[in-house]
């Protein structure tokens, strides 16, 4: 899961007029009648690792969190771990310890005394551990962070020195405890090891496209010295009625319990959005609404902007999910991506789409076009004390009878995910273990357009291999001192790449009309990992120790190696790094 940082609202020039008008309508209709209102804690790994290891501890699914929308709430964060406070969950040192960072980190709405700071800074700063300065009246509510990340590092594939040096600002609050608001700003320069600046190429011919995984626009740094780019996301946010939440702004979600989502993750860069979420009695709806860039122009890649701006594409998504019992949740989604490729460049905007409660697949045939429309399903079961199985199922297309012949038929496309998490693992506090495994056949997310295709900025909006693979991840966490996590990653990936000419279906932005396998027949005998096979092994290895609230040094160690017939996909890799982060999610780029 690329758990990336958070940013300021953007609106992006060039949005379509009609929705622009629909916005409006929207927010004038909804201001009337609020709520109390609660921002959301940004994506970061561990974070939310936290949380659903307290989920499954309880032993079922609460009403307070549907763990499989991401983010959550903080009031809804703060709310459930007091109730799971009441059934014994905080056990351990470290346990009690994550309480109160929790409780510290969102205290506007659990308040607790221990988040005054004895000392603090010039009598006004960092009065409450979790912010530099805040304001709390209860019309207005205001939280003001720095945001810093800072590292240096070692590659075997290169003798230049890797850097990342990020300094920002993290904003948050309510106005009336009615409207609240969230923007992120940074301003980044960064040295990638040698497997992530080999993408950032423009042969999309082996699947590399000019761009920085989970970034949008960027430029070059010091004649080739690395990569400049901003980082900005933001939004504000809403209750219309007491169970139904809006919000609106420029982010990335996260649909899944996994360590990978096959729905909707935070692989590519933030987009602008309109949500709704209603939750009641056991069931939680949520829709989304995202403007996505469908292509990146110049031969630049994003260090080139274009005249016209980049086209457009959008993505609705729908999810409905239930808890069945105390223990069990099952999820239904369905997605649609719509666009145009007019001879001006422009895009079409189908308000058909904007429909938060019909059938995408009815509305797509209705309207005669060949929208790209995914369906699928998930589930949590928390099946024993301390273990939790989960999944997900991604259809793209198929036809029943070459299932069942099983031909191999092109555009039978579909994905499953299946897992399992072991918390407090063998009796042991604080030690969890989770297993997963991923496939994705062939030409799954694909589209026979360019604003069809299931991407972001040329970048998989789902998981980030694209398609046509196999993953199987084992992830080892370990909390033992209260201030240090251990946390240990193996990744075994199959993946099946295109060579010049020809694709085999592992590239989602490529034309899925002119494929081609090594059989004369290229409809039929498609398999997964088809094309010039790689297989990688990714092995990660990070010690994070958490001075102050928020403040991490973080020591990392990567072996990547990679084996293809292709000598362009064979080297090993050895990355040694050491960094400081500050109100910041650490980076990662599993792949």
């Amino acid at each position: 899961m690329n758990f990336g940082q958070k940013s300021n609202l953007c609106i992006l020039p060039g949005t379509e007029p009609r929705m622009r008008n629909f916005l409006s309508i929207l927010f004038v209709s909804g201001s009337i009648g609020l709520f109390a209102q609660s921002n959301y804690a940004p994506l970061n790994e561990t974070y939310y690792h936290w949380i659903d290891r307290y989920e499954i501890k309880t032993g079922g699914t609460l009403p307070h969190l549907f763990t499989t929308i991401k983010p959550y709430k903080r009031s809804e964060i703060i709310s459930f771990l007091d109730s799971a406070n009441q059934v014994g969950v905080f056990t351990s040192a470290a346990d009690n310890f994550n309480l109160t960072y929790f409780r510290n980190d969102s205290w506007e709405w659990a308040r607790p005394e221990t988040n005054d700071s004895r000392k603090p800074i010039l009598k006004h700063l960092y009065k409450k551990k979790s912010d530099l300065v805040y304001v709390d009246l209860p019309e207005f509510d205001l939280h003001v962070n720095p945001v810093l990340y800072m590292g240096a590092g070692v590659d075997s594939q290169t003798d230049d020195m890797l850097f990342v040096n990020t300094r920002g600002v993290e904003v948050r609050g309510m106005i009336d405890q009615k409207v609240g608001f969230y923007t992120f700003l940074s301003e980044n320069q960064v040295r990638f090891p040698y497997y992530i600046a080999r993408t950032i190429t423009n042969d999309s011919t082996l699947g590399f496209y000019p761009v920085i995984p989970g970034e949008g626009f960027w430029k070059t740094f010091k004649v080739d010295q690395g990569y400049d780019f901003f980082q900005a996301r933001g939004y504000i946010t809403f209750e219309a009625t007491k169970h139904i939440n809006l919000q609106f702004g420029h982010d990335r979600f996260f649909i899944g319990n996994g360590h990978r989502s096959l729905i909707l993750s935070g692989n590519s860069p933030p987009g602008l959005f309109l949500k709704g979420n209603v939750k009641v009695w056991k069931l939680n709806y949520f829709f989304l609404l995202n403007k996505f860039t469908g292509d990146v122009k110049g031969t630049s890649g994003g260090s080139q902007g274009s005249k016209n701006g980049y086209p457009e594409k959008f993505v609705a998504v729908h999810h409905l999910s239930l808890n069945i019992g105390k223990k069990f949740n099952l999820g239904l989604f369905e997605s649609v991506v719509f666009g145009s490729e007019n001879a001006d460049g422009s895009n079409s905007f189908r308000l058909d789409y904007l429909n938060p409660v019909i059938f995408f697949r009815a509305i797509e045939q209705q309207n005669g076009s060949s929208d790209n429309v995914l369906l699928g399903a998930d589930f949590k079961w928390n099946a024993f004390k301390n273990v939790q199985f989960y999944g997900q199922f991604v259809l793209d297309e198929f036809l029943l009878d070459f299932v069942k012949e099983g031909t191999g038929w092109w555009a039978n496309k579909y994905g499953i995910q299946a897992g399992a998490k072991y918390i407090d693992a063998f009796g042991i506090s604080n030690l969890d273990l989770q297993a997963e495994t991923n496939v994705v056949r062939p030409y799954t997310y694909s589209h026979n357009t360019k604003s069809g295709s299931y991407t972001n900025f040329d970048q998989a909006v789902a998981h980030p291999l694209g398609a046509n693979f196999k993953e199987l991840t084992g992830i080892v966490r370990y909390q033992p001192l209260p201030k240090l996590n251990v946390v240990a990653k193996a990744i075994r990936m199959q993946v099946g790449r295109d060579t010049i000419g020809f694709n085999f279906g592992g590239d989602i932005m490529k034309n899925n009309s002119y494929r081609k396998t090594y059989l004369s027949d290229s409809n039929f005998g498609n398999t997964i990992g088809q094309g010039v096979s790689n297989a990688i092994n990714f092995l990660s290895l990070t010690a994070s120790w958490q001075f102050k609230h928020n403040l991490f040094i973080d020591a990392t160690a990567i072996f990547r190696n990679s084996k293809s017939e292709a000598q362009v996909f064979n080297y090993n890799s050895t990355i040694l790094s050491l960094n400081l982060r500050w109100n910041i999610a650490q980076r990662l780029y599993e792949f």
